[in-house]
């Protein structure tokens, strides 16, 4: 298990914990786009945040279930996995 995640790790957390399917490609496109487009909102964002602290048994900046994108999602949990690991 690496101490970063993916946008591919990112897409299937999406799938996983809020039920909304983005191929990573699509999500590697558009990471400056709001979660909103993606039909993610606060709810789905925190099911995620739970998916990840749950995987990595550490917890996620309080910054994270409020991101409002998925680059800046990806850069705030993994610059907390890198200072954790």
């Amino acid at each position: 298990m690496s101490d970063r995640i993916t946008v591919e790790e990112l897409s299937e957390l999406m799938k996983k914990a809020a039920g909304v399917t983005v191929p990573a490609k699509d999500l590697q496109q558009q990471q400056d786009s709001g979660f909103d487009t993606f039909g993610i909102d606060s709810l789905g964002l925190l099911g995620i945040v739970g998916e990840l602290e749950n995987r990595y048994g550490t917890p996620m900046p309080p910054d994270a279930e409020r991101s409002k994108t998925p680059r800046q999602f990806l850069e705030l949990v993994n610059s907390a996995l890198l200072a954790g690991a």
